[in-house]
């Protein structure tokens, strides 16, 4: 227990990117650009499925709730990210390094299992669709939405606790926050086992949730091809064709840096890959369900029209 408790008591140092110049406050200035247009996107998105009734509907339910994880996604890291491209290297509390290390992957879970609802919300809305609203009722909506944070809360729990107790002989994280592997590259002991332990937790997580996501958009593509016209079946993938993109992105980069041993790759490659999963992929979804969806663009008309009747007054 006493290296448990020094754990606690020490400080790390984020070593975030080698950049220097005028490389620095440009770095700086295009991450936070990204990030607030990613907290006003994903906040566009929460307020409009709210204000207007034309998309209250399970799917932009599911697709609020994604945005507002989200923003608790992108918030867990590029503030750090932004300390690091302002100062440097900077110093971090252990206590809030683990505590960032539960909360993003909590998050990521969570976002893994929601993925999977999502598509089990297209798979119903086509291949059951004289059912679906009894089947997907809000009450419904709102236990599969709540099931996945806990889900997604309570799997992180085990890769955290364990990096937790890990005993630390070096200090300097080479990263812009804290993660799995590169704070097992600080251990004093061999974390071949943590490592596959991680692995199973974090793989069981996302490789079910993919199978399901496969498995279902299967059984998608098999009701749309049955389809009579090809207005129809266009029509039932444009549905999907968001939902698929997203997934995409996110099992593209979960997978490159989860799956394997995390001593397998090199130090830099960790941090990069991040930058596309934990800022570039909530920054591009907002974009993904808004562009060319003519649902939202008739909402946001609609909202746009309410909005100018209350300011021109009786």
């Amino acid at each position: 227990m006493d290296h448990v408790n020094h754990n606690w008591a020490q400080t790390f140092i984020l070593a975030g990117f080698t950049t220097t110049g005028t490389l620095r406050p440009l770095a700086f200035l295009g991450t936070l650009c990204i990030y607030l247009l990613t907290l006003a996107g994903n906040l566009f998105i929460i307020v409009l499925v709210k204000a207007d009734s034309g998309l209250s509907t399970p799917m932009y339910f599911f697709i609020s709730v994604l945005s507002f994880l989200e923003l608790w996604y992108v918030t867990t890291t590029v503030p750090t990210l932004l300390h690091t491209w302002l100062h440097g290297p900077s110093p971090i509390p252990s206590v809030a390094c683990f505590l960032q290390l539960y909360v993003f992957h909590s998050l990521g879970m969570t976002e893994c299992y929601l993925l999977g609802v999502m598509a089990l919300d297209r798979y119903l809305a086509i291949c059951r669709p004289l059912h679906y609203h009894a089947l997907m009722s809000r009450q419904v909506q709102l236990w599969l939405a709540g099931a996945t944070w806990v889900a997604g809360f309570s799997a992180a729990l085990v890769p955290a606790s364990l990096t937790a107790t890990l005993p630390y002989c070096l200090k300097e994280v080479t990263h812009y926050f804290c993660d799995l592997a590169p704070l097992m590259r600080l251990a004093c002991v061999d974390t071949s086992w943590h490592a596959r332990v991680h692995g199973a937790v974090i793989g069981v997580a996302t490789g079910c949730n993919f199978v399901l996501i496969i498995g279902l958009y299967g059984g998608i593509l098999r009701a749309v091809l049955k389809l009579p016209s090809a207005a129809s079946r266009a029509k039932a993938f444009s549905t999907c064709s968001s939902h698929m993109t997203v997934v995409a992105l996110f099992y593209a980069s979960a997978f490159t840096v989860y799956v394997g041993s995390p001593g397998s790759r090199l130090e830099g490659t960790d941090k990069l890959i991040a930058l596309v999963y934990a800022l570039l992929t909530p920054f591009l979804n907002p974009i993904i369900y808004t562009l060319r969806n003519k649902e939202v663009k008739e909402a946001v008309r609609r909202v746009t029209d309410r909005l100018k009747t209350v300011l021109r007054g009786p």
